[in-house]
C-alpha cells in the first residue's frame, strides 16, 4: 500500500494458476504449510493491505493464500463477461488450493468475500475446514445495499440502472472518478476517519481503495456488483455444516446487519460476534478485538458461546 509498510510485505510470494477455463489468477502465499492454512476472500475491490491486523494476528502460525478476483488487478478478464460470476471466483480458489497441494483451508471472507466463501463452501465442502463472514451477505446484494432498516421501493432497480449506465460510458465514470480518487480528497476523508477510529492506518487504506476501484478495472468491478446482487445461497445455508463465525457492526449500511443475524440462524453450526458501533469496515475499526476474536475461532476445537462489543 502507497506510504505504508507492513512488516509481512517482503514475506509475500506472488504466483499465478490457470483457472478451469483458461483464466490466469494472479494470488499471493505468505507462510509454508499445507496444514493451517487460511484463504482469504476480498471485499470487492480490496486487496492484501485491507487484511493487515489479521495476516499479522496469523501468520506466526498459518498459511495465508489470497487471490485477485479474475476481471480485477493483476488478474486476467475473462472472455466472456458471464465468467464473472460468484461460482466462478469459488473455483478459481479451488485451482489455487490445487496447485499449492492444500487439501482443506478455512476461508476469510470479507463484503464480497462472503458470498464468494458460501459458495466454495456449497461446492467444495470437503476442501473446507471453517468460515469466518465477515461483514457481507448470503446474496441480492443490491435489493438490500444502503437500506438498513428497511427496502426502499424501486432501489434495486435503481441501482441496476445506474450501474448499466456507467458501463456504458466507462469514460464519464473515470472523469467523475479523478475527483474522490486524487490523494488530497481520498486522504482528507481517510485522515478525518482515521482520527475518529484511532486507527492511522485507515488513512492510507481509504485512499489505497478509492484509486484502486476507480483505476483501469472500474467496468469489471460495476459488473461484479451485478454478479453479487444475481447470486444467491440463501437456500443452501441449512446444508452447510462447517463451523462459522459471522461478524457484523450495528451500523453497515451497505450489507445490513439483520443479513448477518439471518445467516447466523440459518447456518448450522455458527457463532457470532457484532460490534455496535462498527460499520462495514470492523476488522480496521477493531483491528486487534476482531482479529483476536477470528483467531480464537480458528484455534479452537470447542465452539464458544456468542459474544458482542
Amino acid at each position: 500500500m502507497a506510504g505504508t509498510h507492513f512488516p509481512w510485505e517482503n514475506q509475500v510470494d506472488r504466483k499465478t494458476v490457470i483457472s478451469h477455463d483458461g483464466v490466469r489468477i494472479s494470488y499471493q502465499s505468505i507462510g509454508t504449510g499445507t496444514e493451517k492454512v487460511v484463504a482469504l476472500a476480498h471485499g470487492l475491490g480490496g486487496r492484501l493491505y485491507t487484511w493487515a491486523p489479521l495476516i499479522e494476528a496469523l501468520m506466526p502460525e498459518y498459511r495465508i493464500i489470497a487471490w485477485h478476483y479474475r476481471g480485477l488487478f493483476a488478474s486476467e478478464t475473462p472472455k466472456t463477461i458471464r465468467r464473472l460470476a460468484i461460482p466462478n471466483h469459488a473455483e478459481d480458489l479451488k485451482q489455487i488450493l490445487d496447485k499449492e497441494g492444500i487439501e482443506k483451508a478455512s476461508v476469510c471472507g470479507w463484503s464480497m468475500g462472503v458470498q464468494v466463501a458460501l459458495e466454495f463452501a456449497v461446492l467444495y465442502p470437503e476442501r473446507l475446514d471453517k468460515m469466518v463472514l465477515i461483514n457481507g451477505t448470503y446474496g441480492h446484494a443490491l435489493a438490500t445495499g444502503f437500506q438498513p432498516v428497511m427496502r426502499i421501493p424501486g432501489m434495486t432497480m435503481g441501482l441496476q440502472h445506474g450501474i448499466d449506465f456507467l458501463r456504458r460510458h466507462p469514460k464519464l465514470t473515470r472523469s467523475a472518478g479523478r475527483l474522490p480518487a486524487t490523494p488530497l480528497v481520498a486522504g482528507l476523508l481517510g485522515q478525518a476517519y482515521g482520527a475518529l477510529r484511532r486507527n492511522p492506518q485507515i488513512k492510507q487504506a481509504i485512499k489505497q481503495y478509492t484509486q484502486d476501484v476507480l483505476g483501469e478495472s472500474v467496468n469489471n468491478y460495476l459488473r461484479l456488483f451485478q454478479e453479487l446482487d444475481a447470486h444467491s445461497t440463501i437456500h443452501n445455508l441449512p446444508e452447510i455444516n462447517h463451523p462459522a463465525l459471522v461478524i457484523w457492526g450495528d451500523l453497515d449500511f451497505l450489507t445490513p446487519a439483520y443479513l448477518s443475524r439471518r445467516m447466523k440462524r440459518r447456518l448450522k453450526n455458527a457463532q457470532s460476534a457484532h460490534y455496535r458501533l462498527g460499520t462495514h469496515f470492523v476488522l480496521l475499526e477493531y483491528p486487534k478485538k476482531v482479529s483476536g476474536r477470528i483467531k480464537k475461532f480458528l484455534d479452537s476445537t470447542v465452539i464458544p458461546v456468542d459474544v458482542f462489543r
